[in-house]
């Protein structure tokens, strides 16, 4: 099953949250926590999420290389800038999906464009 959502005007957190529970299946009848549901979910219109000012220069993304002095910090701005939003959109649904052998499996059926 295909759904398809439009991002026009909505907010990060609550469109990464309605997509995150269509991947893992919540809404059907046959969901299962240990099965990777039958769904594909195409976000439509991302560059026209709705981003207050404040989040983007505020927004910190980290990383850390495990080395001292390894740890790099991108304001959501920078990220924008640099990969564009629909990285921003992949990585607020990656952190929401559980953190175990299916997250990539759902991650590879998001289609953002």
């Amino acid at each position: 099953m295909e759904h398809k959502i439009d991002a026009k005007g909505k907010k990060i957190g609550r469109l990464a949250t309605e997509v995150a529970v269509l991947l893992m299946g919540k809404d059907s009848t046959e969901y299962a926590r240990h099965t990777v549901a039958d769904v594909a979910v195409v976000v439509e219109n991302v560059s026209e999420m709705d981003i207050p000012a404040k989040k983007l220069k505020e927004k910190k993304y980290l990383t850390y290389s495990g080395y001292p002095g390894g740890q790099k910090s991108a304001t959501l701005e920078q990220v924008i800038e640099k990969k564009g939003h629909e990285e921003v959109l992949r990585r607020a649904v990656f952190g929401m999906l559980p953190s175990n052998k299916l997250r990539p499996l759902l991650m590879k059926r998001l289609s953002i464009s």
